[in-house]
C-alpha cells in the first residue's frame, strides 16, 4: 500500500486549560474525500488551522507526502501544495473577480501583492486565474466587481483561489456555511467534480452532503477523534450517533 498523502500523528493543542484537538490522529491516502465532523467547539476549525500551518501544535506530528511539515510555516505549506478555504469567505469586495483569484495566484508564487495596477494585467496571473475560475463556473463573472456576486457565488469564488494554487491537497471548512439549498446542491455538485482530480479533507456541517460526498468520516468530539470510517460505518456507530448525529440526522443522511 502506497502512503498517505496526509498523516497526522498524535497531534494536541491547548488554550490555558482548553483543550482544543486531543490525540488526534488519522491519515488520508491521494484521491480521498475524507470529511471531519464533530459538533461546534469540537475543534475542527483548530485543527484544520494546524494542517494549515496558521497554528502550530503543542504536540504530535503531520506528515504530507512523506515529509514532516509540524513546523513548517502557512507559507511554504501552500508551495508544496496545501490550499485552505475558510469558514468565513475573505474577499476583496472592492477588486473584480478576476483579480480576486490573480492576487490569489500572486501570493502562492511567493510575490508581493501589486495593488498599483490590476493584477490580471499580467498574463501569468491572468491565465491560471482564468482556468480556476473555469473550473467553478465562474468565467463568466470575471470581470464583474466581487461586492456583486452572491453569497454562494462568493464561496465558489473562494474555492477559485484555493485552487489557483495547484493545490494537492484542499482543506475546506464548511464550504456550506450559509448556502441556501439551490446553492448547496450546486456546492456539493462542484466538489463531486473536484474529488476526481484532487485529495480533499471537509469540514462540514451539512451532514446530507457530507454522506453524498466522503469516502470517509471522521467524528470529532471534545477535540478527539471517537470514530473513523466509511460513511455506512459512521452511520451504524451507536457512539456517533449518541455524541452527534442523532437518530433523526442519521436517518436521513
Amino acid at each position: 500500500m502506497s502512503s498517505p498523502l496526509l498523516e497526522v500523528s498524535h497531534l494536541a493543542k491547548r488554550f490555558g486549560g482548553i483543550v482544543a484537538t486531543d490525540d488526534v490522529s488519522f491519515a488520508i491516502p491521494q484521491g480521498e474525500l475524507h470529511a471531519l465532523i464533530g459538533p461546534n467547539g469540537a475543534g475542527k476549525t483548530t485543527l484544520i488551522a494546524q494542517l494549515s500551518g496558521s497554528l502550530f501544535a503543542d504536540s504530535g506530528a503531520i506528515q504530507f507526502a512523506g515529509a514532516d511539515i509540524t513546523r513548517l510555516p502557512m507559507q511554504k505549506r501552500s508551495h508544496i501544495g496545501l490550499a485552505r478555504s475558510f469558514q468565513i469567505t475573505s474577499l476583496f469586495l472592492d477588486l473584480s473577480v478576476l483579480d480576486n483569484v490573480a492576487l490569489a495566484v500572486q501570493a502562492h508564487a511567493g510575490h508581493s501583492f501589486s495593488f498599483w495596477r490590476p493584477a490580471r494585467s499580467d498574463a501569468a496571473l491572468r491565465e491560471p486565474a482564468l482556468a480556476a475560475l473555469a473550473r467553478v463556473g465562474l468565467i463568466d463573472r470575471a470581470d464583474r466587481l466581487t461586492a456583486a456576486l452572491s453569497h454562494g457565488e462568493h464561496r465558489l469564488l473562494e474555492l477559485a483561489m484555493a485552487l489557483a494554487g495547484k493545490p494537492r491537497l484542499l482543506l475546506l471548512d464548511e464550504p456550506m456555511a450559509g448556502l441556501g439549498p439551490e446553492e448547496s446542491a450546486r456546492m456539493v455538485g462542484m466538489l463531486r467534480a473536484l474529488k476526481r482530480d484532487f485529495t480533499i479533507l471537509l469540514v462540514e456541517h451539512d451532514m446530507e452532503a457530507v454522506f453524498a460526498l466522503a469516502d470517509r468520516i471522521s467524528v470529532l468530539v471534545y477535540g478527539r477523534i471517537i470514530a473513523s470510517g466509511s460513511p455506512d460505518d459512521i452511520r451504524a456507530n451507536g457512539q456517533v450517533r449518541e455524541a452527534y448525529l442523532g437518530d433523526a440526522e442519521v436517518a436521513h443522511a
